[in-house]
This record gives C-alpha cells, sequence and structure tokens, in this order.
C-alpha cells in the first residue's frame, strides 16, 4: 500500500512539472488585473496568489487579500510573512501596497467581489484578521503559513467563493480542528493538520490531500501539485465582463 501511494504521488509529481512551463504561462496572462483605484470608486475585494521566491516557488505560492473601500485612492492588503517573527511577535501584516504581485512575481486573481455589500465585507476581513488564531507562528509545511491565513478568512466570508488552488500548500491546515467547511466557506472539509484529508463544495469541487499534495476536479478545472490549477479561476460574472474589457485572456472559456 505504502508503495502504491509513491508511485501515486512521484507520477502525480512528474505530470506536474510536464505541465509547469505550460501553466507559467497562463499564470502571466491572469495577473495584471487589479482594479485602479483611481479609475474604480466602488467597494472591492479580491484574493491573490503568486509563486514564492526561490525553489519553494516550484511548489507553491503565496495568498493574500486585497481590499479597496469605496472611494479609496489605495489597496490595503492583508497576508502572513512568516520571517516577520524574527523581529516581531506577529507574522500578520496590514499594510497599504499594491495588490497584483508578490516581491516582482506576478499575481493570480482567484476571487474578486465589488459593489453593494462588500463595505460590510471588508469590515468583516478586517475584524477576522485581527482574531487570527497563529499571528504568533508560522511552519512553512504543512501550516500555519501565509495560506492558512487566507483559507481561515475566507472559510468566514463564503460571499467571496474564493477556490484557492492545489499550490497553495497550508490551505487545509486547521489546528485541532478536523471537521469544518472547505477554505471556500461552503462544503465540508476533514483534515489532519493539513497532512491527509479531503474536501468536497461546489466552489472547489473535489479534493484530496495526501502530505499537503493536492488533487482534485471542479467547476474551476483540474487541481494538481506544482501546477496549482489547470483551467480559469472562478469568478462572479459581472466581475468576469469587467476584467475582460481590460485582459480577455483571462475569462477565455
Amino acid at each position: 500500500m505504502a508503495l502504491r501511494l509513491t508511485r501515486f504521488i512521484a507520477a502525480s509529481s512528474l505530470l506536474g512539472l510536464v505541465a509547469l512551463a505550460g501553466a507559467s504561462a497562463i499564470e502571466e496572462t491572469l495577473g495584471s488585473v487589479a482594479v485602479d483605484p483611481a479609475v474604480v470608486n466602488e467597494a472591492v475585494v479580491q484574493v491573490w496568489g503568486a509563486r514564492t521566491r526561490g525553489v519553494k516557488g516550484l511548489f507553491g505560492v503565496h495568498t493574500w487579500i486585497a481590499v479597496k473601500p469605496e472611494n479609496a485612492d489605495q489597496y490595503t492588503v492583508y497576508e502572513v510573512i512568516g520571517w516577520r517573527l524574527r523581529w516581531t511577535d506577529s507574522v500578520l501584516v496590514k499594510r497599504n501596497r499594491a495588490p497584483d504581485s508578490w516581491f516582482g512575481a506576478p499575481g493570480e486573481l482567484y476571487a474578486e467581489k465589488r459593489g453593494a455589500g462588500v463595505e460590510d465585507l471588508i469590515r468583516r476581513i478586517d475584524k477576522l484578521a485581527a482574531e487570527y488564531p497563529y499571528a504568533k507562528e508560522y511552519t512553512l509545511w504543512p501550516g500555519p503559513n501565509s495560506n492558512t491565513f487566507v483559507a481561515w478568512v475566507t472559510r468566514a466570508v463564503p460571499e467571496l467563493e474564493a477556490d484557492l488552488p492545489a499550490t497553495a500548500i497550508g490551505k487545509d491546515y486547521m489546528g485541532g480542528t478536523m471537521i469544518s467547511s472547505a477554505p471556500s466557506g461552503s462544503g465540508f472539509q476533514f483534515s489532519l493538520a493539513g497532512l491527509l484529508g479531503f474536501a468536497a463544495s461546489g466552489v472547489e469541487g473535489l479534493e484530496l490531500n495526501i502530505l499537503g499534495l493536492n488533487f482534485g476536479v471542479g467547476p474551476s478545472g483540474v487541481k494538481l501539485p506544482l501546477v496549482g490549477l489547470i483551467g480559469s479561476p472562478r469568478l462572479d460574472p459581472a466581475v468576469a465582463a469587467a476584467i475582460a474589457t481590460v485582459n480577455p485572456a483571462v475569462v477565455e472559456p
């Protein structure tokens, strides 16, 4: 049984490596769709991710949440940065910055809401960030890490319908909790410390987690380790239509 599992993981990882080059090109196309606050006055919430720096970027992404209140002239980004623990007592960062990149790596948009009702979502996100239970700890694998934080928020804000990719390692970490909703805030998830589990929802589809490696299939496409997603992020139709006027490749069928 152990040998079969090892072969399955190895074969899936090899498939991921073969597809990685093509997926990287797709990710670059999906970036640069941030709403310009100088042009759009309405409130906006976005969930982003980008490949991490160095060798780690082959395996995973760093995710964050960006918000722009109505009539605001800049974004506020909420994210977890592990190396902050070297000189502060919290990994959680709340700051104003451009939302669509991470240390030079182009961002990929996973979810967005704008307009009516979004101001309330922004207030809820700010409160959830302040209540994040792992703000004083960080573990790259299996968590808690930056993806654990984003999943903590999106579980509590199901209106975002955020579908995090397979490369968001740490999204399935729930501490001592084994049963909850999926990271999108819908459906069902069973997880043993982020190392083994499964999830099912109308947003994510079906997902299997083995030692942090995520395999799945859902409305947005096929999810594989290393690649993340073969398909297109699931976006609100109104948002997709607005983005299509700026970058049609983002919403190609």
